[in-house]
């Protein structure tokens, strides 16, 4: 089932000294083309090991992600979207993030982000992702088995489909990670397995558009 036939502000609390006390303060087939912009930084959750720390292997525990980073600067890549995909901001972690809605208010979300070099490796990246759907690690022998590899037209991508466990199953990620000039960009769609599974010929598409920004 290949993926393609050939990817508060918190308010500062003053501490405030009284007498004897100290509080504190604990259309659906139009196209729209994005560029990125900025706002505040996502859930820790969100973020990759950085370039420099060591690679997550298989194994590597959750807290692995709160690893503090610093993203890729410099050259970026274009898109575009399906129009039924609602772009949210930017952040100072993502290049771009769009939501989808489907039946009952369930939603999907894709994200994009860009780090320096290749964040510890394809190995270690799609068994991250595995882990966020509670999928065992992949070995270096199966990582062959569930990337597919793709060329846009000056770019190399690696696609990759992951099914959560359960039956049916509760989450589905369809991923693509792109090296371009020295840092890596991942295009993560995530969500309710039944809903990213409708929205697969739209993700390939979208993938398909990726381009160096002019």
């Amino acid at each position: 089932m290949g993926l393609f036939r050939m990817r508060r502000p918190f308010t500062s609390f003053s501490l405030i000294a009284l007498s004897g006390f100290v509080l504190a303060g604990c259309r659906q087939d139009e196209i729209k083309t994005y560029r990125v912009a900025k706002e505040a930084a996502p859930a820790v959750s969100e973020m990759m090991p950085a370039a420099s720390a060591a690679p997550a292997g298989p194994g590597a525990p959750a807290s692995m992600a709160a690893t503090p980073v610093t993203t890729a600067d410099g050259p970026g890549l274009d898109w575009t979207a399906p129009a039924h995909w609602q772009s949210r901001p930017a952040s100072a972690m993502r290049k771009a993030t769009f939501v989808v809605t489907g039946e009952g208010g369930a939603t999907a979300e894709l994200s994009v982000t860009a780090f320096p070099g290749d964040v510890g490796g394809k190995l270690a990246n799609v068994n991250r992702w595995r882990q966020q759907i509670q999928l065992p690690p992949l070995n270096e022998a199966e990582l062959g088995t569930v990337l597919q590899h793709l060329d846009v037209g000056s770019l190399h991508l690696d696609v990759v489909e992951l099914i959560g466990p359960g039956e049916p199953p509760a989450q589905r990620v369809l991923g693509a990670l792109v090296p371009y000039e020295g840092a890596t960009w991942f295009f993560k769609f995530s969500g309710p397995a039944a809903l990213v599974a409708r929205e697969k010929t739209a993700f390939t598409d979208f993938v398909q558009t990726l381009r160096p920004r002019s």
